[in-house]
């Protein structure tokens, strides 16, 4: 089994929980914080103590709810950027890269699994560079518009990654039961040079 550095190992379990809160605060902005179920709930309520206020007026106030958590995601936005770089410089590791060395020797299924890796890991990368795009717009001198299209974008390329993380929590599941016993501790325990 390869035995990961524990430069390779911190990027991964720290990379693993930016990616979950980014997915968590997408998964409330789409659910218990999403403006229209909010700003429905918030007229329905005031009317019930006889205090009207317009459509409008309960989407400002509901939005305004989950500002907080929308300041989380862009905080985590930056985190993920900073850890696509850290990704990058570990490519030239010994760590980092092994995974890709032999390549043409491998299994369709492992030649498979590889190229998925590297999908993702350009996914990533294009979401924290389209994230950066969307939040710094202005400064950049682009169009509404095209922010517009560039978050739609990475919406799109969202539900590429919400698919992955499941399907890479079997994966390793499955293969530590099968063929690749110790998959898992080898990224807990690190080995002692990169």
């Amino acid at each position: 089994m390869k035995k990961w550095s524990l430069n390779f190992i911190i990027w991964h379990w720290l990379h693993a929980l930016v990616v979950s809160a980014l997915l968590g605060t997408v998964f409330l902005r789409k659910t218990f914080l999403s403006w229209r179920s909010n700003s429905e709930l918030i007229i329905n309520k005031l009317s019930d103590m006889d205090i009207e206020i317009t459509t409008q007026q309960a989407k400002v106030v509901a939005k305004s709810i989950r500002t907080p958590m929308w300041e989380w995601h862009i905080l985590l936005g930056y985190a993920l950027a900073f850890l696509v770089i850290w990704r990058i410089m570990l490519f030239f590791t010994d760590s980092g890269k092994q995974n890709y060395q032999n390549l043409k020797s491998e299994s369709i299924h492992k030649k498979a699994v590889k190229l998925g890796y590297i999908g993702i890991y350009t996914a990533i990368a294009f979401m924290a560079v389209s994230g950066m795009i969307i939040h710094f717009y202005e400064l950049l001198g682009l169009a509404k518009d095209t922010a517009h299209s560039v978050k739609e974008l990475h919406e799109l390329v969202y539900n590429l990654i919400l698919f992955f993380v499941p399907l890479h929590v079997i994966g390793v599941f499955i293969a530590e039961n099968r063929d690749e016993k110790g998959i898992v501790s080898s990224m807990i325990s690190a080995k002692k040079k990169d």
